[in-house]
C-alpha cells in the first residue's frame, strides 16, 4: 500500500481531547489526524482551556461535537448559545462541527423556556422532521457551514413514528444540506436493547448494519466509536469502555460501504483512562480501515 493512502488514513482516525489528556497531548502531540470537543466546554472568552485548545489546533485539525443545540426543540435554537458556537468556530476554524438529532428546549409553564440537560430522543415524524430541518437551516446559516448530524442511543420511542430512522436522517440531510454523524455504537446500544426486549428478533449486528445498508453513503461525514456497559436487561452507552467486538463489526461494515478515508472517532468520556488506551483503541481503527483498503486493491 502506497505511503500517501496509509497518511491519509491515519489522519482520518481521532480521539476525544479531554482535561486529564490536556498537558500530555499538547507536550507530546499524538501521531492522530485530528481531536474531537465538546464545543459548550469551549464557550468562554478566555481561560486555560480554549488556550490549550488553541495550541493543540496549531497540530491537530478540530472536531468540534455539541450536545446542547437541541436540533429537535420545537421551540427552536437558543441564539445565545448558537452565538457562542459560532465565535468558536470563527476562532479554532474547526474541520467538522456536529450535534446531535434530539431535543432538550421546551417551555414550562410560569418558566419561560427549560433545557433538559440531556439528549432527547425525539419522533420519527413528519412534524419532527421539519423542525429539524428548520433548526439545522438556522444554524448552518449562522456558521456558514454544513453541520453534520447524529443518530441517538434512544431507550424509548413514539406512537406517531411514521418514518424509520435511516429514511427519517437521509430526508434531513438532503433538505437541510447536512451531511451525517453515524455513531455505530448508538447503533448497536439500539439493536441490543431491542433484540432484548422483543422489539427485533435479529442479530444485532445484523440489525445494525441493515440500518447503515438503509442510509445512502454519501451523507456520512464522520462515525463515531465507543464502549457501552451490559446491565443485562439493559445496554446503555456511557462512553466508558474499550469499543465491543460488536461495534467493531458494525464498524467494518459502515466503512466498506461508506469508504474508509471516513474520519472515525474514538470517544470516550467516563471513566477516562491513560492516553495510551485511547491511542491503541485509534490504531485498531486505523487497522480496520487498512484492512478494507487493501482488500479494495486485490478485489
Amino acid at each position: 500500500m502506497r505511503a500517501a493512502t496509509m497518511d491519509a488514513l491515519r489522519a482520518s482516525v481521532g480521539i476525544g481531547l479531554r482535561q486529564p489528556h490536556y498537558l500530555e497531548i499538547a507536550e507530546s502531540p499524538p501521531a492522530l489526524g485530528f481531536l474531537e470537543v465538546h464545543s459548550e466546554n469551549f464557550f468562554a472568552d478566555g481561560g486555560a482551556a480554549i488556550a490549550v485548545l488553541e495550541q493543540v489546533r496549531e497540530r491537530h485539525a478540530i472536531s468540534l461535537h455539541g450536545v446542547g443545540l437541541a436540533l429537535g426543540s420545537a421551540a427552536g435554537i437558543d441564539e445565545w448559545h448558537l452565538e457562542r458556537l459560532a465565535r468558536l468556530a470563527d476562532r479554532i476554524e474547526p474541520a467538522r462541527v456536529s450535534d446531535h438529532a434530539s431535543f432538550a428546549r421546551a417551555p414550562l409553564r410560569g418558566a419561560g423556556l427549560v433545557h433538559a440537560a440531556d439528549l432527547l430522543p425525539i419522533a420519527f415524524s413528519d412534524e419532527s422532521l421539519s423542525i429539524l430541518v428548520a433548526n439545522v437551516q438556522r444554524v448552518q446559516e449562522r456558521l456558514r457551514r454544513p453541520i453534520l448530524v447524529e443518530n441517538l442511543s434512544a431507550y424509548l420511542s413514539f406512537d406517531d413514528d411514521a418514518w424509520l430512522e435511516p429514511a427519517f436522517l437521509a430526508e434531513l440531510a438532503r433538505r437541510s444540506g447536512c451531511g451525517l454523524l453515524l455513531d455505530v455504537n448508538n447503533l448497536v446500544v439500539n439493536a441490543l436493547n431491542a433484540r432484548r426486549d422483543g422489539r427485533d428478533a435479529r442479530d444485532p449486528v445484523e440489525a445494525a448494519c441493515a440500518w447503515i445498508d438503509a442510509l445512502p453513503p454519501h451523507c456520512v461525514g464522520e462515525i463515531h466509536l465507543a464502549g457501552y456497559a451490559d446491565h443485562g436487561t439493559l445496554v446503555i452507552d456511557d462512553h466508558g469502555s474499550r469499543v465491543h467486538a460488536p461495534v467493531w463489526a458494525v464498524y467494518r461494515h459502515a466503512i466498506e460501504r461508506c469508504g474508509a478515508a471516513v474520519p472515525t472517532l474514538i470517544e470516550w468520556d467516563t471513566d477516562l483512562p491513560a492516553l495510551s488506551v485511547l491511542l491503541d483503541e485509534a490504531e485498531l481503527a486505523l487497522a480496520a480501515k487498512l484492512a478494507v483498503k487493501r482488500e479494495e486493491v486485490f478485489a
